[in-house]
């Protein structure tokens, strides 16, 4: 049982590493082919050496991508859960003129509806 945990974890650290590989934009193409080659033909060479070189950026390139992923979900939470822009005074008063215009509302509710958005309040 205790090599079959140590095996999980080996391939976990090797697709960590593979991963952040690829996740690490400071490297060129040719240094991360290398980095490739070195850990898929030495693996447990290559991901030692690589966590022993690389490893402290590992992390921090995991933190950024984690706050990245946080700022762009905030970001789409905020802009789908914002509060419908409130309905002009002409878009309401041309509501107004068309439920007195099918006899939804008397002549009387609509003037009193007319001033209260005229005057800022929300008719009812």
């Amino acid at each position: 049982m205790l090599w079959f945990v140590l095996l999980v974890m080996w391939f976990v650290l090797l697709f960590k590493v593979i991963v952040d590989v690829f996740r690490d934009d400071s490297l060129s193409g040719w240094a991360k082919a290398g980095w490739l080659v070195f850990a898929i033909v030495l693996p447990f060479l290559g991901v030692l050496v690589y966590v022993i070189a690389r490893g402290k950026g590992m992390g921090q390139r995991e933190l950024a991508e984690a706050r990245q992923r946080q700022a762009a979900f905030d970001s789409y939470v905020r802009e789908t859960a914002a509060p419908q822009s409130r309905p002009s005074s002409s878009d309401q008063l041309a509501k107004l003129s068309e439920l007195r215009d099918h006899g939804d509302i008397t002549e009387d509710e609509f003037r009193r509806a007319k001033e209260m958005v005229l005057s800022g309040r929300s008719p009812r």
